[in-house]
């Protein structure tokens, strides 16, 4: 596996809705050679929920990735800078 760096934090508010929700994603390596798509999803300022789904090579990954990206932008949610 090639070290890849994918992260993304996005948060969509809706003030008229009392929506605050965030959205963040990684690719990890996992412990057999594969990768790990590891997304946390939740109202922002509660620890959310947590889902790690599992690829055998990084290009399904990064793939699974970018596509969730673009969805996740169509809905409204807005990159915001890692700290």
């Amino acid at each position: 596996m090639t070290q890849h760096w994918f992260r993304l934090y996005a948060q969509r508010i809706d003030t008229t809705k009392n929506m605050a929700r965030f959205y963040a994603m990684s690719i990890e390596p996992d412990l057999f050679g594969g990768s790990a798509l590891v997304r946390r999803w939740g109202r922002i300022g509660t620890r959310g929920q947590e889902r790690i789904d599992l690829f055998e090579d990084d290009l399904q990954a990064i793939s699974h990735f970018l596509f969730l990206a673009r969805q996740k932008r169509a809905r409204g949610y807005m990159p915001q800078p890692l700290s």
